[in-house]
């Protein structure tokens, strides 16, 4: 086909024609090539303005979610301080009511043996 083109046109005319294609072809191809690199930039601030969103987003949940934990832990920690007030003066009743056992018990058995020795 090439063949019967510069044939039928000359081989000046055929050649101009290829040239100006050429041209043409090479004008398309850097157009594309820069409207390429600019939706590229684009996509790419895009991308960049989500990431940066996504992180400010992750970022406040966490300290959300860090300040609940910590509340969490505080309620926890103060109920644990209540309960083991609760359980030291539960034990200091015991160990009195105790005390106090071995007291009689001891002096009964010191009138005991006194009674006895007389």
């Amino acid at each position: 086909m090439s063949r019967k083109f510069y044939a039928k046109l000359g081989d000046e005319v055929a050649n101009e024609l290829v040239n100006w294609f050429n041209a043409v072809d090479a004008t398309y191809r850097a157009d594309l090539q820069q409207l390429n690199e600019a939706s590229w930039a684009r996509f790419d601030a895009r991308l960049e303005q989500r990431l940066a969103e996504v992180k400010a987003d992750l970022r406040t949940e966490m300290r959300e979610g860090f300040a609940g934990v910590y509340r969490a832990m505080g309620e926890l920690r103060t109920e644990s301080a209540r309960e083991i007030a609760g359980l030291k003066v539960e034990l200091i009743r015991w160990m009195f009511g105790f005390w106090i056992g071995n007291l009689f018990a001891t002096a009964g058995m010191v009138f005991a043996a006194l009674k006895l020795s007389r």
